[in-house]
Protein backbone atom coordinates (compact mmCIF):
# COMPACT_ATOMS: atom_id res chain seq x y z
CA UNK A 1 0.00 0.00 0.00
CA UNK A 2 1.48 3.59 -0.65
CA UNK A 3 1.75 5.97 2.47
CA UNK A 4 0.14 8.74 1.58
CA UNK A 5 -3.05 6.39 1.31
CA UNK A 6 -6.23 6.04 3.77
CA UNK A 7 -5.50 3.01 5.27
CA UNK A 8 -8.12 0.53 7.46
CA UNK A 9 -5.98 0.42 10.78
CA UNK A 10 -2.60 2.05 12.40
CA UNK A 11 -1.39 0.21 15.03
CA UNK A 12 0.94 1.92 17.44
CA UNK A 13 3.49 -0.35 19.58
CA UNK A 14 5.28 -3.37 18.71
CA UNK A 15 4.27 -5.31 21.86
CA UNK A 16 1.95 -8.64 21.68
CA UNK A 17 -1.21 -6.67 21.54
CA UNK A 18 -0.16 -4.49 18.80
CA UNK A 19 1.35 -7.41 16.59
CA UNK A 20 -1.71 -9.63 17.51
CA UNK A 21 -4.05 -7.43 16.55
CA UNK A 22 -1.60 -6.46 13.05
CA UNK A 23 -2.07 -10.49 12.47
CA UNK A 24 -5.84 -10.82 12.97
CA UNK A 25 -6.47 -7.33 10.45
CA UNK A 26 -4.00 -8.72 7.47
CA UNK A 27 -6.00 -12.03 7.95
CA UNK A 28 -9.18 -10.14 7.55
CA UNK A 29 -7.87 -8.67 4.50
CA UNK A 30 -7.41 -4.72 5.78
CA UNK A 31 -4.50 -2.56 5.16
CA UNK A 32 -2.59 -2.24 8.26
CA UNK A 33 0.37 -0.26 9.47
CA UNK A 34 1.92 -1.07 12.66
CA UNK A 35 4.72 1.44 14.36
CA UNK A 36 6.52 0.72 16.52
CA UNK A 37 9.37 2.02 18.69
CA UNK A 38 11.44 -0.48 20.02
CA UNK A 39 9.82 -0.23 24.01
CA UNK A 40 8.23 -3.24 24.40
CA UNK A 41 8.06 -4.12 27.87
CA UNK A 42 7.49 -7.84 26.80
CA UNK A 43 11.02 -7.85 25.46
CA UNK A 44 12.50 -7.26 28.87
CA UNK A 45 10.90 -10.79 30.26
CA UNK A 46 13.84 -13.26 30.07
CA UNK A 47 11.70 -16.12 29.91
CA UNK A 48 7.91 -16.81 30.36
CA UNK A 49 6.75 -19.64 31.64
CA UNK A 50 2.58 -18.57 31.88
CA UNK A 51 2.48 -17.89 28.23
CA UNK A 52 -0.20 -20.34 26.61
CA UNK A 53 1.50 -23.10 24.75
CA UNK A 54 5.42 -22.65 25.83
CA UNK A 55 6.89 -24.33 28.77
CA UNK A 56 8.98 -21.42 28.47
CA UNK A 57 10.00 -18.32 25.96
CA UNK A 58 12.11 -15.16 26.02
CA UNK A 59 10.39 -12.07 25.48
CA UNK A 60 12.28 -11.29 22.30
CA UNK A 61 11.76 -14.89 20.87
CA UNK A 62 8.09 -14.03 21.24
CA UNK A 63 8.17 -10.62 19.92
CA UNK A 64 10.09 -12.03 16.60
CA UNK A 65 7.82 -14.51 16.23
CA UNK A 66 5.02 -12.56 16.42
CA UNK A 67 6.48 -9.78 13.98
CA UNK A 68 7.27 -12.32 11.85
CA UNK A 69 3.40 -13.46 12.15
CA UNK A 70 2.05 -10.10 11.31
CA UNK A 71 4.03 -9.71 8.58
CA UNK A 72 3.29 -12.78 6.85
CA UNK A 73 -0.54 -11.28 6.81
CA UNK A 74 0.65 -8.58 5.02
CA UNK A 75 0.77 -5.93 7.62
CA UNK A 76 3.47 -3.01 6.99
CA UNK A 77 6.03 -3.10 10.10
CA UNK A 78 7.96 0.44 10.34
CA UNK A 79 10.25 1.32 12.95
CA UNK A 80 9.51 4.63 14.74
CA UNK A 81 7.32 6.41 17.49
CA UNK A 82 4.10 8.43 16.61
CA UNK A 83 4.36 11.82 18.35
CA UNK A 84 1.36 13.08 17.85
CA UNK A 85 -2.48 12.18 16.58
CA UNK A 86 -5.10 14.37 15.37
CA UNK A 87 -8.49 14.13 13.10
CA UNK A 88 -7.88 14.73 9.38
CA UNK A 89 -11.55 14.77 7.59
CA UNK A 90 -14.26 12.97 8.00
CA UNK A 91 -13.91 9.85 10.86
CA UNK A 92 -9.63 10.07 9.71
CA UNK A 93 -7.28 10.14 11.99
CA UNK A 94 -3.50 11.30 10.88
CA UNK A 95 -0.41 10.35 12.80
CA UNK A 96 3.24 11.70 12.22
CA UNK A 97 6.51 10.15 12.88
CA UNK A 98 9.02 11.75 12.59
CA UNK A 99 8.96 13.54 8.94
CA UNK A 100 6.32 10.17 7.90
CA UNK A 101 2.49 10.37 8.44
CA UNK A 102 -0.21 8.17 7.91
CA UNK A 103 -3.82 8.55 7.34
CA UNK A 104 -6.20 5.93 8.83
CA UNK A 105 -9.73 4.78 9.56
CA UNK A 106 -9.44 3.99 12.86
CA UNK A 107 -6.24 3.96 15.05
CA UNK A 108 -5.33 0.53 18.05
CA UNK A 109 -3.32 2.03 20.97
CA UNK A 110 -1.02 -0.68 22.18
CA UNK A 111 1.26 1.57 23.66
CA UNK A 112 1.74 0.28 26.74
CA UNK A 113 3.43 1.24 30.20
CA UNK A 114 7.02 2.43 31.37
CA UNK A 115 7.75 0.97 35.31
CA UNK A 116 8.56 3.38 38.01
CA UNK A 117 12.48 1.70 38.77
CA UNK A 118 13.99 1.15 42.01
CA UNK A 119 17.35 2.98 42.30
CA UNK A 120 19.94 -0.03 41.41
CA UNK A 121 22.63 0.20 38.92
CA UNK A 122 22.74 -2.19 36.42
CA UNK A 123 18.71 -2.41 36.66
CA UNK A 124 18.98 -3.95 32.83
CA UNK A 125 20.97 -6.43 33.93
CA UNK A 126 19.44 -7.63 37.06
CA UNK A 127 15.76 -7.78 35.17
CA UNK A 128 17.96 -10.58 32.56
CA UNK A 129 19.33 -12.46 35.07
CA UNK A 130 15.89 -12.71 36.79
CA UNK A 131 17.23 -11.26 40.00
CA UNK A 132 14.90 -7.97 39.35
CA UNK A 133 10.85 -8.71 38.60
CA UNK A 134 8.38 -6.03 37.88
CA UNK A 135 5.18 -9.04 37.75
CA UNK A 136 4.61 -11.13 40.44
CA UNK A 137 1.41 -12.94 38.51
CA UNK A 138 4.01 -13.47 35.49
CA UNK A 139 6.71 -15.08 37.68
CA UNK A 140 6.19 -15.48 41.27
CA UNK A 141 6.22 -19.28 40.85
CA UNK A 142 9.37 -18.93 39.92
CA UNK A 143 10.24 -17.26 43.27
CA UNK A 144 8.89 -20.35 45.04
CA UNK A 145 10.97 -20.70 48.67
CA UNK A 146 13.47 -17.61 47.75
CA UNK A 147 14.75 -14.68 49.30
CA UNK A 148 12.19 -12.37 48.59
CA UNK A 149 12.20 -8.37 48.98
CA UNK A 150 9.70 -6.03 47.79
CA UNK A 151 10.65 -2.14 47.33
CA UNK A 152 7.50 0.53 48.08
CA UNK A 153 5.52 2.52 49.79
CA UNK A 154 2.71 0.50 52.17
CA UNK A 155 0.03 0.05 50.31
CA UNK A 156 1.08 -0.80 46.66
CA UNK A 157 4.15 -2.78 48.42
CA UNK A 158 2.32 -4.39 50.87
CA UNK A 159 -0.46 -5.96 48.08
CA UNK A 160 2.46 -7.08 46.10
CA UNK A 161 4.28 -8.46 49.52
CA UNK A 162 0.70 -10.39 50.47
CA UNK A 163 0.91 -12.23 47.17
CA UNK A 164 4.22 -13.04 46.78
CA UNK A 165 3.30 -14.87 50.35
CA UNK A 166 1.67 -17.55 48.36
CA UNK A 167 5.01 -18.62 46.87
CA UNK A 168 7.67 -17.68 49.77
CA UNK A 169 7.97 -17.40 53.74
CA UNK A 170 10.65 -15.45 53.70
CA UNK A 171 9.10 -11.69 52.14
CA UNK A 172 10.29 -8.80 53.51
CA UNK A 173 8.80 -5.11 52.47
CA UNK A 174 11.19 -2.65 52.37
CA UNK A 175 9.71 1.12 52.99
CA UNK A 176 10.45 3.90 50.68
CA UNK A 177 7.92 6.23 52.36
CA UNK A 178 7.25 6.88 55.81
CA UNK A 179 4.13 5.03 57.17
CA UNK A 180 0.91 7.12 58.21
CA UNK A 181 -2.39 6.64 60.64
CA UNK A 182 -4.03 5.29 58.04
CA UNK A 183 -1.25 2.75 57.09
CA UNK A 184 -1.95 0.59 60.14
CA UNK A 185 -4.40 -1.70 59.31
CA UNK A 186 -1.78 -3.01 56.57
CA UNK A 187 0.87 -2.99 58.83
CA UNK A 188 -0.78 -5.13 60.97
CA UNK A 189 -2.22 -7.73 58.63
CA UNK A 190 1.75 -8.41 57.11
CA UNK A 191 2.91 -8.49 60.61
CA UNK A 192 0.24 -11.56 60.85
CA UNK A 193 1.06 -12.95 57.60
CA UNK A 194 4.73 -13.42 58.42
CA UNK A 195 6.05 -10.25 56.18
CA UNK A 196 8.79 -9.04 57.43
CA UNK A 197 8.89 -4.80 57.54
CA UNK A 198 11.66 -2.54 57.35
CA UNK A 199 10.97 1.18 58.19
CA UNK A 200 14.78 2.21 57.84
CA UNK A 201 13.83 4.62 54.60
CA UNK A 202 17.31 5.03 53.61
CA UNK A 203 19.68 2.56 52.25
CA UNK A 204 20.99 1.03 49.15
CA UNK A 205 20.44 -1.14 46.68
CA UNK A 206 23.26 -3.35 45.44
CA UNK A 207 23.73 -6.13 42.96
CA UNK A 208 25.92 -8.69 44.18
CA UNK A 209 26.47 -11.64 41.54
CA UNK A 210 23.04 -13.71 41.98
CA UNK A 211 21.40 -11.39 45.17
CA UNK A 212 19.81 -8.03 45.63
CA UNK A 213 21.47 -6.35 49.06
CA UNK A 214 19.96 -3.74 50.63
CA UNK A 215 22.71 -1.92 52.24
CA UNK A 216 21.26 0.45 55.47
CA UNK A 217 23.45 3.26 57.32
CA UNK A 218 23.93 1.62 60.04
CA UNK A 219 26.42 -1.22 58.60
CA UNK A 220 23.36 -3.94 58.58
CA UNK A 221 22.45 -5.49 55.35
CA UNK A 222 19.48 -7.64 54.01
CA UNK A 223 20.23 -10.29 51.34
CA UNK A 224 17.55 -10.99 48.38
CA UNK A 225 17.36 -13.96 45.74
CA UNK A 226 14.79 -11.86 43.78
CA UNK A 227 13.77 -8.29 44.34
CA UNK A 228 9.98 -6.78 42.81
CA UNK A 229 9.81 -2.80 42.90
CA UNK A 230 6.37 -1.48 43.79
CA UNK A 231 6.76 1.97 42.74
CA UNK A 232 4.03 2.18 40.47
CA UNK A 233 4.33 3.11 36.02
CA UNK A 234 3.63 5.80 33.49
CA UNK A 235 0.76 4.67 31.17
CA UNK A 236 1.34 5.92 27.84
CA UNK A 237 -2.09 7.28 27.23
CA UNK A 238 -1.36 10.77 25.97
CA UNK A 239 -2.38 9.78 22.27
CA UNK A 240 -5.58 8.80 23.18
CA UNK A 241 -6.35 11.10 26.22
CA UNK A 242 -5.86 14.07 23.95
CA UNK A 243 -8.52 13.85 21.51
CA UNK A 244 -10.73 12.71 24.35
CA UNK A 245 -10.29 9.37 25.46
CA UNK A 246 -10.56 9.11 30.07
CA UNK A 247 -9.25 7.04 31.93
CA UNK A 248 -9.48 5.15 35.27
CA UNK A 249 -7.80 5.78 38.64
CA UNK A 250 -4.81 4.16 37.74
CA UNK A 251 -4.31 5.95 34.53
CA UNK A 252 -5.29 3.58 32.32
CA UNK A 253 -7.55 4.06 29.27
CA UNK A 254 -11.04 2.70 29.75
CA UNK A 255 -12.06 1.28 27.02
CA UNK A 256 -16.08 -0.53 26.06
CA UNK A 257 -16.59 -4.15 25.76
CA UNK A 258 -15.09 -3.72 22.22
CA UNK A 259 -12.11 -2.52 23.15
CA UNK A 260 -13.28 1.33 21.93
CA UNK A 261 -12.17 4.31 23.76
CA UNK A 262 -14.50 7.26 24.29
CA UNK A 263 -11.98 9.02 21.42
CA UNK A 264 -14.00 8.54 18.22
CA UNK A 265 -11.53 5.78 15.94
CA UNK A 266 -9.35 4.88 18.82
CA UNK A 267 -9.37 1.37 20.38
CA UNK A 268 -6.99 0.62 22.68
CA UNK A 269 -5.50 -2.85 24.05
CA UNK A 270 -2.40 -4.26 26.54
CA UNK A 271 -1.38 -2.56 28.89
CA UNK A 272 -2.49 0.83 28.66
CA UNK A 273 -5.91 -0.50 29.50
CA UNK A 274 -5.51 -2.67 32.33
CA UNK A 275 -3.01 -3.17 35.51
CA UNK A 276 -3.18 -6.95 34.97
CA UNK A 277 0.25 -6.82 33.03
CA UNK A 278 -0.16 -10.62 31.10
CA UNK A 279 0.62 -11.18 27.76
CA UNK A 280 -2.58 -12.95 27.77
CA UNK A 281 -4.53 -10.15 28.77
CA UNK A 282 -3.41 -8.10 26.15
CA UNK A 283 -3.13 -10.97 22.72
CA UNK A 284 -7.26 -10.94 23.73
CA UNK A 285 -7.70 -7.45 23.89
CA UNK A 286 -5.77 -7.58 20.73
CA UNK A 287 -8.87 -9.92 19.37
CA UNK A 288 -11.08 -8.14 20.50
CA UNK A 289 -10.49 -4.70 19.13
CA UNK A 290 -9.41 -6.14 15.72
CA UNK A 291 -12.61 -7.49 15.24
CA UNK A 292 -14.93 -4.64 16.17
CA UNK A 293 -12.34 -2.72 13.81
CA UNK A 294 -12.91 -4.75 10.84
CA UNK A 295 -16.82 -5.23 11.69
CA UNK A 296 -16.82 -1.81 11.90
CA UNK A 297 -15.42 -1.00 8.08
CA UNK A 298 -17.12 -1.25 4.79
CA UNK A 299 -17.47 -4.87 3.73
CA UNK A 300 -13.97 -5.80 1.88
CA UNK A 301 -15.29 -8.46 -0.57
CA UNK A 302 -12.96 -10.30 -2.48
Amino acid sequence: MKRDSIIDCLIVGGGPAGLTAATYLGRYRRSVILVDAGESRAALIPESHNYPGYAGIAGRDLLKHLRRQAGNFGAQLIDGRVDELEPDGDQILLARFGAESVRARTVVLATGIVDNDPPLPGIRLAVQKGTLRYCPICDGYEASDHRIGVFGPVRSGGNKALFLRTYSANVALLLTEAPTVADEAMLKLLSESGVTVSSALRFDLEEQGMQIVALFADGTQHEFDVMYPALGCEVRSGLATTLGATCDEAGCLLVDAHQRTAAPGILAAGDVVSDLHQLSVAVGHAAIASAAIHNSLPRNFR
